[in-house]
């Protein structure tokens, strides 16, 4: 926990540095408003293992177990890369959040943080990343108050004028232990609530010009009535040359589009864009259907004809379905292959009657290479739990590494064993049991 503190004071010590070398320019005072999603089991699960074996065996936490809260927040800029941060959330959590008292009993938690963000570039630009760190107070269950400090990373999107998104994820260490660390995930959207003036620079008047000459020029207009003594004129506008109001070297006489830049040929207007889609006519292969710039101002192709164009299709050379991101479906094949598939009791053993609808299986994702499986086993409620949870696991996995040595990558493939715990039949009779004991194959994209 030392280490913690003094990696968040070294981290205040090295923006208060950054703050003085920065020339002052700093954010507007600004009120926001987000969402976040506060994780308590991925930091449990790396606290028990480690941060590899979470990533390699997904045992992160998913978004439905993950409280959702509110959080109102304030910006105030230091300098142009430095900005104090204010936030005040939200959220229900059950009473596993604290340690070693597990209830399904939600009470409400209030996150009270300040932080500090270290900008990596001004507010000028759209796309901006940030660290961020600082310290935080937690009320949970109403009466009892926790100390954390928290450190992360996140980016901004600058939409203007001062106002923009920003998404972030932060680490929250608790310090005295009475609550579970955890991450925050968060999104939201801020702007300025007023804005902070500069005192007028001082604007020195220019010297008096020097003294008229005749006609400088020569184009017969005096220099005390020409207000272009030094270019040729005409009196029409007062000594000027005819003017080019919108720069694009036809002069404004015979412009027909005198305050937008064109070309000669069609006598000073822009290229035309028939279709409206921002391309132009000579750049537009399409010129009565908008498109995109990329396809040459055609709209995005859909090569396999399915109604859904080659950039959302996943599978853009064959005919498939919305509902499956433009690929064939295969789920129900795969689920009359699965009612096939069958172990030697007791066993993690494929059956041998259960190898030609897995051969079948394999050519189904052969045929559809992006696609993704799912093995899930079950068993009935014979014996315990921990013991039908591990066989079922077995025989996941022994599914697993069956259709990996046929030929699919392991990485499209997921194993989990459920046990007894998801049972679709009554396990008081035997026909219930039977069902009860089985694969499941889902094919996802």
């Amino acid at each position: 926990m030392k280490t913690i503190i003094l990696s968040v004071a070294a981290f205040f010590i090295s923006a208060y540095a950054i703050a003085q070398s920065t020339p002052d320019n700093p954010r507007d005072p600004s009120l926001g408003f987000g969402f976040f999603l506060k994780d308590f089991v991925t930091p449990v699960n790396i606290h028990a293992t480690s941060f590899s074996n979470v990533l390699n065996n997904h045992k992160y936490g998913k978004p439905a177990d993950m409280p959702l809260g509110v959080e109102v927040h304030y910006y105030q800029g230091i300098t142009t890369h430095l900005d104090v941060r204010g936030a005040l959330g939200g959220y229900f959590a059950k009473y596993g959040a604290i340690p070693n008292n597990v209830s399904d009993k939600e009470q409400f938690g209030v996150d009270l943080n300040a932080q500090l963000n270290l900008k990596l570039f001004t507010d000028k630009v759209l796309f901006n990343p940030y660290l961020t760190g600082g310290v935080g107070i937690t009320n949970f269950n109403a009466n009892n108050f926790y100390e954390s400090a928290n450190a992360g990373a996140g980016f901004e999107f600058n939409i203007g004028k001062g106002t923009f998104f920003y998404i972030q994820t932060v680490y929250d260490f608790q310090i005295n232990h009475q609550l579970l660390d955890n991450l925050n995930y968060s999104i939201g959207y801020a702007a300025p609530i007023f804005k902070i003036t500069k005192p007028a620079k001082l604007v020195v008047a220019p010297p008096p010009p020097p003294p008229p000459v005749v006609d400088t020029d020569g184009d017969g207009i005096p220099d005390s009535k020409d207000k272009c003594p030094t270019i040729a004129g005409i009196a029409k506008y007062n000594g000027c040359p005819i003017p080019d109001t919108d720069e694009d070297g036809i002069n404004d006489e015979e412009d027909k589009c005198p305050t937008v830049a064109g070309v000669a040929r069609y006598k000073g207007c822009p290229v035309p864009d028939t279709d409206g889609d921002g391309i132009n006519d000579e750049q537009d292969s399409c010129l009565l259907v908008p498109g995109l710039t990329k396809y040459h101002g055609c709209p995005i192709p859909d090569t396999d004809g399915d109604g859904i164009n080659d950039e959302e299709d996943k599978c853009p050379a064959v005919i498939g379905t919305k509902e499956n991101f433009g690929c064939p479906e295969i789920q129900k094949k795969i689920n009359e292959l699965a009612k096939s598939v069958y172990f030697n009791t007791g066993t993690a053993v494929i059956s041998n009657k259960a190898l030609k609808p897995l051969d079948e299986v394999i050519a189904i994702l052969k045929a559809n290479p992006i696609a993704k499986l799912s093995i899930e086993g079950h068993t009935d409620n014979t014996g315990s739990e921990d013991v039908n949870k591990v066989l079922s696991q077995k025989r996941a996995d022994a599914i697993s590494v069956y259709l990996s040595k046929k030929g699919i990558d392991a990485s499209r493939l997921t194993a989990v064993g459920y046990g007894s715990s998801k049972s679709i039949a009554d396990n008081k009779t035997a026909e219930g049991k039977a069902l009860n004991r089985r694969v499941e194959l889902k094919a996802t994209y």
